[in-house]
């Protein structure tokens, strides 16, 4: 069987890095003794402002500053100013601003709070790279060649009067000579002014090859199945030069690659799969049992730099033999999504267990933070005893949308990987994982724009890895 690349359109303002079309960072940790909830909107061109909101839950924060620093090197020792966030009149707990990112790479934004039990600090890490350019507008177009003919004209004049009448003395007019003279000048000014656009054009145009260049690149995947159970994964650099390598994998949750299979166009099946590296960019795993479909495949992995990316393929399986489930992999069902209950609020576990989703009646709205959180009950309707860290974490999530155009894998601390967020400084320290994992689990995230979607949770009790499965209708 052989893979087909999913198409990603560059020059869409959601972009397939950390997640696929869902670009916004979010994260839910404490800057000291402060808790905070950040939502980073990054720029789609760069340089470019990355949006900055932050909500606190203490009431006695005085001021919140921020200021982007690179996520490595020796440069994060030296940050800029950073900037004041304001406070929202409606509400004295939510502060909002923005930040610069000036070049490409992985950044973190600081967040610097002062309140009465003193300074605390929280980062985020957050990618800059462009996805797109920008067209200029037609009017201010129009405006800059305006101004840009009224100073050609008005320089090749004020040379050709210089030449005509500045020797003379005040009240002679110039002779038939010297405006011959005064209009050859005047044509070449003209035509070395025609050249200098030319030259400032060609420049242009060189810079503007040279962004173009820089334009993120999605990761490409390719899928094979071969020895009837084994799935063979390739990742390729389409041309992303000066800014990838696949030789500098690092671990993320202990594993290199995760890898999501999910089943559609019904989105009744997603396996969370941990492949292993046979060589730099090749990746391979014998896979469990596996129902036929077609599925769309997506494989997170994490830089050295903290630069998190979805690769995105699809591939037609069939019934597939495998292996029994084992270590972190696992399995969710559910019922095809054309038959979807968006009112439904519990959903099966093993064993007669149950997850149930603590939500409000408030319709869901796009582009809005929302923190997710999740129950897990026995057969009684009693928290569940048994409950353990899956991956050093109380759960892990997946929200995808019927029409696969955005896939984010979230943990309760937000959607920046673990790896990212290891290489941000103190970020750990700022990080809430309980050693004794609670039955409640929560999840902040947003949803980027409208649709019918789809969540996955996966939480461990009792040395198995259980999957609930939630819809939801975006408006």
């Amino acid at each position: 069987m052989t893979g087909k690349p999913a198409l990603i359109l560059l020059l869409l303002t959601t972009i397939a890095t950390a997640h696929v079309g869902s670009p916004d960072v979010f994260l839910e940790g404490t800057a000291g003794p402060y808790p905070l909830l950040v939502t980073l909107r990054p720029p789609v061109v760069i340089p470019g402002v990355a949006e900055v909101e932050i909500r606190t839950s203490a009431a006695d924060v005085r001021e919140i500053r921020v200021v982007p620093v690179p996520l490595t090197g020796l440069a994060k020792k030296y940050p800029p100013t950073p900037d004041l966030l304001q406070r929202s009149k409606a509400d004295p707990r939510f502060y909002t601003g923005s930040v610069w990112l000036m070049t490409f790479g992985s950044w973190q934004v600081r967040a610097q709070v002062e309140g009465a039990r003193g300074p605390g600090t929280l980062s985020v890490p957050i990618p800059a790279i462009a996805s797109q350019t920008r067209p200029m507008q037609t009017p201010m177009a129009i405006l800059l060649f305006g101004m840009m003919a009224f100073l050609v004209v008005g320089l090749v004049s004020i040379i050709g009067a210089s030449v005509r009448e500045a020797p003379l003395d005040a009240g002679l007019a110039p002779t038939g000579s010297r405006r011959r003279r005064a209009n050859i000048v005047m044509a070449l000014a003209a035509v070395l002014c025609i050249l200098a656009l030319c030259a400032g054009q060609h420049w242009w145009g060189s810079q503007d090859s040279d962004y173009r260049d820089n334009l993120y690149k999605p990761l490409g995947l390719a899928a094979h199945l071969t020895n009837g159970n084994r799935l063979d994964l390739h990742l390729r650099d389409q041309g992303w030069e000066g800014f990838r390598k696949l030789d500098d994998l690092v671990p993320d949750h202990n594993h290199l690659m995760h890898l999501f299979l999910v089943r559609t166009p019904a989105m009744d099946r997603l396996w969370h799969l941990h492949p292993d590296e046979v060589q730099p960019g090749e990746f391979s795993l014998a896979l469990p049992n596996v129902d036929p479909g077609h599925y769309k495949i997506f494989a997170d992995v994490v830089h050295d730099t903290g630069f998190a990316e979805t690769a995105v393929t699809e591939i037609d399986l069939p019934a597939i033999q495998g292996r029994a489930l084992d270590g972190d992999d696992s399995v969710g069902t559910a019922a095809a999504l054309y038959q979807a209950d968006i009112s439904r609020t519990a959903a099966p576990l093993s064993d007669g267990f149950r997850m149930v989703w603590m939500r409000d009646s408030q319709p869901l709205q796009s582009r809005r933070l929302y923190r997710f959180l999740f129950r897990v009950e026995d057969r009684a309707g009693n928290l569940a005893p048994d409950m353990q860290l899956y991956m050093g974490m109380p759960g892990h999530a997946e929200f995808v949308r019927a029409d696969g155009n955005v896939f984010a894998h979230v943990h309760p601390s937000g959607s920046v990987s673990m790896a990212a967020l290891m290489m941000a400084d103190g970020a750990m320290q700022s990080m809430n994982t309980p050693s004794t994992p609670p039955s409640t689990v929560s999840f902040p995230y947003g949803f980027p724009g409208p649709g019918i979607y789809r969540i996955f949770v996966q939480i461990k009790r009792n040395e198995h890895v259980d999957t609930g499965v939630f819809d939801a209708a975006v408006n």
